[in-house]
């Protein structure tokens, strides 16, 4: 009875090692776009894939719209060009990053470094 009691205060002790480990990783509060996740925000600029994708293709106006409220916080822009949502929806960073330029957004920030990219 005694090695089951242990057996069960063992694996409750790792339980919550767990927990406290995963959920250390986690910070509540603003990161590169405030309160909201580069994911969620890449998910805004679905009007952008064609764009990101093919530098020959053209930019919708709301994609622009987008691009251009997102990109008042480079790192903002930067985090969700290099998203995981960006890069499963086949993205190709090194066009994305062409997108402000291309929408001829005038306060874009030129030379801003993205990872190994830099914005034109």
């Amino acid at each position: 009875m005694e090695a089951s009691t242990k057996f069960i205060h063992i694996c409750l002790l790792g339980l919550l090692v767990f927990v406290g480990i995963a959920g250390f990783g986690r910070v509540e509060g603003a990161g590169e776009c405030g309160k909201s996740s580069p994911d969620n925000e890449a998910f805004k600029l679905a009007p952008c894939a064609t764009a990101a994708q093919d530098e020959t293709s053209n930019v919708p106006d709301s994609c622009c719209a987008q691009v251009k409220r997102i990109g008042q916080n480079p790192s903002c822009l930067c985090a969700v060009m290099l998203s995981n949502t960006a890069k499963i929806s086949g993205i190709k960073p090194e066009i994305a990053m062409t997108i402000p330029k291309r929408c001829n957004i005038p306060n874009r920030p030129v030379g801003y470094k993205c990872g190994p990219y830099t914005l034109p």
